[in-house]
């Protein structure tokens, strides 16, 4: 598509510059339940912490009930001591694992996306960790708003040294005189 077929609303506006009431640079990236308001704490940002917090271990708590009955079923079939600890077990591996990387995943990017995908299905199966890191997660912040903000604060610095730079006007400066 040559620039001429592009329509306003891809160029940023009718001069191609930025659209109305967005500011110049770099925006911020949305975090899901709370959008953009992680930025300013705005549009009642505690609430929904408290609210995400309060679901998220309830959803928890449901879990294990949900939990409990397959452990009942499974003595109800009596298929044995052994096998009843080895589900305990699992459960409580994946668990750990799970709200361990769920953990880590508030503060860093992966590095390995390979190796994140490979841990997929563990962290469906300690589904109840992640559930409980993001209820723990939302008593300090929004779940990853820190890595976040600090990706925001540091393209906004790059943004303001590199608009800094190109002030004035180029052809206008003077040439150095050749000796």
């Amino acid at each position: 598509m040559s620039d001429d077929e592009q329509t306003p609303s891809t160029t940023g506006g009718p001069t191609g510059g930025t659209p109305a009431g967005t500011p110049a640079g770099p925006q911020p990236e949305e975090i899901r339940f709370f959008g953009t308001t992680w930025v300013d704490h705005s549009g009642s940002y505690t609430l929904r912490r408290i609210g995400l917090a309060a679901g998220s271990l309830a959803a928890a708590v449901a879990a294990c009930f949900v939990l409990r009955f397959a452990y009942e079923g499974l003595e109800i079939a009596d298929v044995g001591g052994i096998v009843n600890m080895l589900v305990v077990l699992m459960f409580a591996v994946c668990s750990a694992i799970a709200f361990r990387k769920t953990w880590e995943g508030f503060g860093r990017r992966p590095t390995d996306p390979a190796r994140e995908e490979s841990l997929r299905s563990l962290k469906a199966i300690g589904f109840i960790g992640s559930l409980l890191a993001y209820c723990a997660r939302c008593f300090v912040e929004a779940p990853g708003e820190k890595l976040r903000r600090a990706e925001y604060d540091t393209a906004r610095a790059q943004y303001e040294k590199r608009r800094g730079t190109r002030t004035g006007n180029p052809a206008a400066r003077k040439k150095p005189k050749r000796t």
